[in-house]
């Protein structure tokens, strides 16, 4: 192939690692416009130059670089009523609130669903509604309204019912609803069927019809967003005696970074300024959980989907269900440590359930790559797995094969539940939509990068032909590319310092769609290895001039970056990764979270 006069030279590999210890190419960030724009920044706006590269690397112009720093809900803020439906939900809960009639919430088992539902609830309450709040369990109810729990929620004497991250594809429990009387209020962000249930208002900018561009949004948000166009309708009823939306941004915060969804625009605001609420630690609930995680100091928006998240997870993944959503309306600070602390215990019983289901799901997914390298997706199934922690093992395998992942463990109703994973630019919860539609799976959903589905006790090879007709093509060529890690910048053990992490944490919130800040620190000796906890391993990385940087790399052992690590022991070694603080004991040490390693030639 004869390239072009006109084409960028192609981007050099930093350190010549061009197969690190997880097969990837190291390329800079930036081409050579994006430095000249990186430069530009720093001169233009006096910041740093790691910080301009950084904001460059992410797509910032120089016009664009202080709102992307100062993220502000005010400025990014969009009119309810571009999302469809908007003005008759808000008027529908506003004729609640007006008639204080008893409101029946319905969410979700995960981080969004509890939040979501904690949003309303405590809106509604204040306004003087009675509010029930309903989250199936995981394993009897699954995913979703079910027509049992709407016939007992109205049977309880509710006249309204709104389904928060859940009841876009809820045909038959909406149809139900409708019979026994409840008006329905649909708030949710999944991917939406062709055709939509009844209901008076369905809220969902994933739906086809909808043109808001506010698909990026979790449920909390879009929750956030109905309660905007609540307060507006409200008021120009007359009333006054309107909550502060503003103080439970920390409630979308968290949901927003445990859903994982893209941190641009909206989200980034919804992020920077709801961690600020956070931090003063004004919801009891979230005190409570922060002191069960042992967090010290101020939270950070990783702690969010690293410490906070997977406790509020446990109970709809082990135990209670209810037990996320209580916590964060709960108003009694012992109350809520208690809460805490269960969920605290949970989170460490699931740990080690998810530890044994890896072990043997890396096992399987390993016998079968090795019989066939070239398929598109791995499905999994063990009857000894906890349906709880499935799509935990998906994330794991995937993790490891670099390809989606689904697995399945049953139900106690004969059938099989299952959450997948995918990889970007593999849209999964397409793919089972289209699994659905055809008959090999009794429901599903979910996003591009996450979904769940429902099978007959028969029905895995079925599902797992279907996946591999509808993801076979995106997956091989996706496969035929050579994997790359965008760092950056190169830096030495004495040039990381906690002043430079707090410069560079002025272009966060960091996560899906907004990739934390990567450097590399090459011909670094690997010092003082071992392990610690469930699989990590720590050490210190000292460079030619006497000087040294912590680093941790997160259930590493066993895996190819941890066997990397090994042989790099007391050797100089390329070490990719991102920087943290370190608060442990006392005092702030810049540390480095390892996500690559490479030898030398």
């Amino acid at each position: 192939m004869i390239e072009s006069a006109f084409s960028p030279p192609p981007r050099r590999a930093l350190f010549g690692v061009t197969a690190s210890a997880l097969g990837r190419s190291w390329t800079e960030r930036l081409d050579g416009a994006g430095a000249v724009m990186a430069t530009a920044i720093a001169q233009t706006h006096g910041l740093p130059d790691l910080l301009a590269r950084v904001l460059a690397g992410r797509g910032v112009s120089v016009q664009g670089a202080p709102a992307f720093l100062r993220p502000r809900l005010r400025d990014l803020l969009p009119d309810p009523d571009v999302l469809t439906d908007m003005p008759a939900a808000a008027a529908r809960l506003a004729d609640a609130a007006d008639r204080r009639q008893p409101v029946a919430i319905f969410g979700d088992y995960d981080v969004d669903g509890a939040c979501s539902a904690a949003l309303l609830a405590e809106y509604l309450r204040a306004l003087g509604c009675p509010v029930a709040i309903h989250i199936p369990d995981r394993i009897t109810e699954g995913y979703g309204p079910n027509v049992e729990a709407v016939r007992r929620l109205a049977a309880e004497g509710a006249r309204l019912l709104v389904t928060v991250d859940c009841g876009t594809a809820g045909h038959e429990p909406l149809a139900e609803a409708a019979r026994l009387g409840l008006d329905v209020v649909v708030l949710d962000h999944h991917g939406a069927p062709d055709t939509l249930p009844v209901a008076a208002a369905i809220v969902n900018p994933n739906r086809h019809d909808d043109l808001s561009g506010l698909g990026h949004l979790c449920a909390a948000g879009v929750v956030f967003l109905t309660l905007v166009g609540l307060s507006r309708e409200l008021r120009r009823r007359g009333r006054t005696d309107l909550p502060d939306l503003l103080a439970a941004l920390d409630l979308v915060a968290l949901a927003t970074v445990a859903d994982v969804v893209p941190l641009h625009g909206l989200n980034r605001a919804f992020v920077r300024q709801g961690v600020a609420v956070m931090r003063n630690r004004g919801r009891p609930g979230l005190a409570a959980l922060m002191d069960a995680a042992r967090l010290s100091g101020a939270p950070e928006s990783w702690h969010l989907g690293f410490l906070l998240g997977p406790r509020i997870n446990a109970g709809g993944r082990i135990g209670d269900s209810s037990l996320g959503a209580r916590l964060l309306l709960e108003g009694d600070s012992l109350a809520a440590a208690g809460i805490a602390e269960q969920l605290d215990r949970l989170n460490a019983e699931r740990q080690e359930i998810e530890r044994r289901a890896v072990e043997a799901a890396d096992a399987e997914a390993g016998a079968l790559v090795a019989a066939d390298p070239d398929m598109p997706v791995v499905v999994l199934a063990s009857p000894d797995w906890h349906p709880g922690v499935v799509g935990l093992v998906a994330a794991r395998v995937r993790e490891r094969y670099g390809r989606p992942v689904f697995a399945f463990a049953p139900k106690p109703d004969g059938t099989v539940t299952g959450s997948g994973r995918s990889i970007p630019g593999v849209d999964l919860g397409r793919a089972v939509r289209a699994a659905v539609g055809c008959g090999h799976a009794v429901k599903g959903g979910g996003h591009a990068m996450a979904a769940g589905a429902t099978l007959s006790a028969d029905g895995l090879d079925r599902f797992r032909r279907c996946l591999e007709r509808e993801l076979g093509a995106t997956v091989a060529a996706l496969g035929s590319a050579p994997e790359t890690l965008a760092v950056d910048g190169a830096l030495a053990a004495g040039g990381a310092t906690p002043e430079l992490v707090a410069a560079l944490a002025e272009a966060g919130p960091f996560g899906s769609g907004q990739p934390e800040p990567c450097f590399a620190f090459g011909h670094h000796r690997v010092c003082d290895l071992r392990e610690i906890g469930a699989g990590h391993l720590r050490f210190v990385l000292k460079a030619g001039d006497g000087s040294a940087l912590k680093a941790v790399a997160f259930r590493a052992v066993g895996q190819p970056l941890g066997a990397a690590l090994e042989r790099a022991r007391d050797r100089a070694a390329h070490v990719a990764g991102s920087l943290t603080v370190d608060r442990w004991g006392g005092g702030e040490r810049a540390e480095l979270r390892v996500c690559d390693v490479a030898l030398p030639d």
